[in-house]
């Protein structure tokens, strides 16, 4: 990690979970990281605790669904920080429900974040790197196991067709870069079930708490893995499941 040190990193859905675990962890390891989220309360609270860390944490407030703050966040990133050179792509949102009585704006809001919000972000990222002639800069998608199979419960069938979207975009978006001829990388991260609120909102809590489950930190220290490999790898898929767990 030690090349990253000083270097800035775009995190969405810094506020609470996976990606304060995220933001932490790489402002640790000496990263000046921007935390993207609604929340920015949470994230100011958060870059108070790390204080005294090698990097330094900003707090950038933005809804990722709204195209015009992703923009506007972005250019504050660019005037302020230099650019991104690397980019967590962790805002996400599940909303369960069968098919039957789903509602529709809950289907738009998780294509919006966990789709339509990821491209975009992936966008300002890469034209950030390109015009900055940053050629060894890293995408990360936070994905999820029901982006690798198909899950075994009808309340999930509309998140994890928006995961199958995510998986689908890393290895086109992974050929677009070959294609250019960058060296610029991109990974997806598919935890199993981890302990957020995303879990708890969806999940009973008889029935959270007889599940085997990661913790968020167990997926930041991923991250770190995947940014600390050589450039010349690529890691495309990371798959992460707790011990035990069937689905």
């Amino acid at each position: 990690m030690e090349r990253w040190q000083g270097r800035v990193a775009v995190v969405t859905g810094a506020s609470s979970g996976i990606g304060a675990a995220v933001a932490r962890e790489l402002v640790r390891r000496g990263m000046k990281v921007a935390g993207l989220a609604r929340r920015v309360e949470n994230i100011e609270a958060i870059a108070q605790e790390l204080r005294d860390a090698p990097g330094t944490l900003y707090c950038v407030k933005a809804d990722v669904s709204i195209e015009e703050e992703v923009l506007t966040a972005f250019k504050w990133v660019n005037d302020n920080l230099g650019g991104a050179d690397v980019l967590v792509n962790n805002a996400g949102v599940a909303n369960v429900g069968k098919i039957s009585g789903g509602k529709t704006s809950d289907w738009k809001q998780m294509f919006d974040v966990n789709v339509l919000a990821l491209s975009i972000c992936t966008r300002e990222a890469f034209k950030s790197m390109r015009e900055r002639g940053v050629d060894d800069g890293h995408i990360i998608h936070i994905n999820s196991v029901a982006g690798q199979m198909f899950l075994d419960t009808a309340v999930a069938t509309m998140y994890s067709s928006t995961k199958h979207a995510v998986t689908s975009l890393t290895e086109g978006f992974r050929r677009q870069l070959s294609a250019l001829g960058s060296r610029i990388r991109i990974t997806s991260i598919s935890p199993g079930g981890v302990h957020t609120e995303m879990m708890t909102k969806n999940v009973p809590g008889d029935r959270l708490a007889s599940m085997p489950l990661l913790l968020p930190e167990d997926i930041a220290e991923a991250v770190v893995y995947t940014l600390s490999t050589p450039p010349r790898v690529q890691v495309h898929e990371l798959t992460i499941r707790p011990v035990g767990e069937i689905l």
